[in-house]
């Protein structure tokens, strides 16, 4: 038995330090030169499970069938028939998948996914039943603090600056009741403020290089072309892709304010509102072939935010093959759709993701290393 485990130990040695490149090593975990974290906050185009955990509804929550029936073969608690789109940016950046922060992991040195199906930027979107921004950025700060007893202060300081945070927030504001109490401005100035507070939260943390996703032409999908539109036209319905304007308007203003107040800040920003108006519009560009009617719902356009049966509406349609449509249920993307997004977020060009892409930043990522009790191999 001791010489199979040196053999083994030899094997993985080899395998380490003759494929893969020299690392450094923080405590017992020891990871390449270049590692570089992914952190992800947001709401259910990010979720890759925490609400499974949190006391919440079912329109919160993805975690029975059909959500994840293709690529998971069981549903995870994406809202989508498979892979989200941190899960294709951590693929291109050789990550592994992200975990959900719930139920709590030991390790963090890859990043954590905080993000939570519901949650906007104003803590009364859907207060009680979602974890909101503000509360994901504490959750950053109880990791911070379990990165510092197992890294040490400067490995953890060196961890967080060099990590990519992926942010994408604010659709659950728009949708909500509370969005009629104030003028488009007043309401667009809330949401875009906490947003941009919460990024000066993680700059003071040790964040560094953010990702950002703009609002996407909300009077697109096929849930606000249901309840508004019924069956009358195709069309958008520009109301609702005006907020989304106006808000995409302040927050671009903002962050090039961020970028000169606060120190080391870079970002990278994704015009999800035009390239999803395209998309959706537009789908056989893309090589899909339905981009306004939702695979998996009820209702016109499928509309009915009923997929799966455990909402107010129990009986939904399903498509017979997600890969051509843009919309797996009334509101989010199958997974084909959030691996064409993810793709422009990764590598597009300034017109669709700017100053600079994902790959800018996450680009020369590798595989972490694990550090081998050489001793053990010896017994």
């Amino acid at each position: 038995m001791a010489i199979q485990n040196f053999i083994l130990c030899f094997l993985i040695f080899f395998l380490s330090y003759g494929i893969l490149i020299p690392t450094q090593c923080l405590g017992k975990i020891c990871l390449p030169k270049e590692h570089v974290a992914l952190f992800v906050f947001g709401d259910s185009l990010f979720d890759v499970g925490n609400n499974n955990f949190i006391d919440t509804t079912t329109d919160n929550q993805a975690n029975y069938p059909p959500y994840g029936e293709t690529f998971f073969k069981y549903p995870t608690g994406r809202f989508s028939d498979g892979r989200v789109i941190p899960d294709f940016i951590a693929e291109y950046a050789k990550l592994p998948l992200i975990q959900s922060y719930f139920p709590r992991v030991q390790e963090y040195v890859n990043g954590i996914n905080f993000a939570s199906a519901g949650a906007g930027a104003l803590v009364e979107t859907h207060e009680g039943l979602v974890k909101d921004l503000k509360t994901q950025l504490t959750y950053f700060k109880n990791v911070k603090q379990e990165l510092r007893q197992k890294l040490g202060d400067a490995e953890t300081t060196t961890l967080l600056a060099k990590a990519v945070y992926l942010i994408n927030i604010g659709s659950n504001d728009y949708f909500s009741e509370n969005s009629s109490l104030y003028t488009h401005e007043k309401y667009v100035s809330m949401v875009v403020g906490n947003l941009t507070d919460v990024i000066k939260g993680i700059h003071e943390i040790g964040g560094r290089k953010f990702g950002i996703l703009n609002q996407p032409s909300l009077g697109c999908f096929p849930t606000i072309k249901a309840f508004v539109n019924g069956t009358k036209s195709d069309s958008c319905i520009e109301e609702f892709s005006a907020l989304a304007k106006l808000h995409n308007n302040v927050l671009s203003v903002q962050l090039n304010k961020l970028k000169k107040q606060i120190k080391g800040f870079k970002y990278s920003y994704f015009n999800f509102f035009d390239f999803s108006y395209e998309f959706i519009n537009n789908p056989s560009k893309y090589g899909l072939k339905e981009g306004g009617v939702a695979c998996c719902g009820s209702g016109p356009y499928n509309g009915y935010y009923s997929c799966g049966g455990k909402r107010e509406v129990k009986d939904y349609d399903l498509c017979k093959n997600p890969s051509e449509y843009v919309f797996f249920d009334a509101i989010h993307a199958t997974e084909s759709a959030n691996r064409i997004i993810s793709q422009f977020m990764w590598s597009g060009n300034q017109s669709i993701t700017g100053p600079y892409n994902s790959k800018h930043y996450l680009k020369n990522n590798s595989i972490i290393y694990i550090h081998i009790n050489y001793q053990s191999c010896l017994h």
